[in-house]
Formats: structure tokens, C-alpha cells, sequence
């Protein structure tokens, strides 16, 4: 057991930035590991602003494209059952598509923008 402790306060070291020399038990040391990995995968569009995404959402009329293929307000077309965007990283590729067909020649930032703003109003991506 006291070698299992040994690796898991290297393993906090290295990962986590926790000291090794602190007195920790194997249910901290977990405790500790799974706050820190739950902590890493909170958000995946982090480094993105919700707000400036809204605005190049504006900016670039996505709206009216999407309009064009779903009718209504063209929100439908990230509700429907068949939506192509079905995990985070399937919504920055469909973003780089959707920007190429207009011509947008959009940032790293962008992007993360964008998809920051569809994430936290329609798809809740973890």
C-alpha cells in the first residue's frame, strides 16, 4: 500500500502540482485526481467568448444560409435530429465549413468564438 501511496504523490507532482511531501491518503489522492481531470474537461470552447462569437454570428448573417436549408428562423438546423454537429470537435469542422462557403477567412479565435456562443446556446457540449 505504501508503494501505491508513493506513485500516486508522484503522479500528483507531475499532473497536478500537488507537493509530494505532504502527509495525503490513497481516498485524497483520488478525491484529488478526479476533481483535477473533471476540472480539465469543464468546458470545451474555454478560450472562447461567447458574446464575440454572437456578433460574428451577426456579422456574417449565418442565420440567413440556415434559413435557406431549414426554414424559420434557421435555428432549427442545430436542433434537428439529423444535425451534423455532434460533439465539439465535429462543431469547430463544420464552423471551418460554413465560414469557407462564405468566404470568411476567420481566426483560430474566431472560431473558438463561434463556437463558444453555439455551444452555450444550443448544444451544451461538455
Amino acid at each position: 500500500m505504501k508503494n501505491v501511496a508513493l506513485s500516486v504523490g508522484r503522479v500528483l507532482t507531475r499532473h497536478v502540482g500537488l507537493k509530494s511531501d505532504l502527509p495525503i491518503n490513497i481516498g485524497q489522492a483520488v478525491l484529488i485526481l478526479l476533481l483535477s481531470s473533471s476540472a480539465a474537461q469543464a468546458a470545451p470552447f474555454a478560450g472562447g467568448h461567447a458574446e464575440n462569437g454572437k456578433k460574428l454570428f451577426a456579422q456574417y448573417e449565418c442565420s440567413s444560409c440556415h434559413e435557406g436549408k431549414v426554414g424559420g428562423d434557421g435555428s432549427a438546423i442545430f436542433t434537428r435530429s439529423n444535425r451534423r454537429v455532434t460533439s465539439s470537435k465535429n462543431l469547430v469542422s463544420q464552423i471551418e465549413q460554413c465560414s469557407g462557403a462564405i468566404g470568411a477567412n476567420l481566426s483560430t479565435q474566431e472560431k473558438q468564438d463561434l463556437a463558444a456562443h453555439l455551444n452555450q446556446t444550443y448544444y451544451k457540449f461538455k
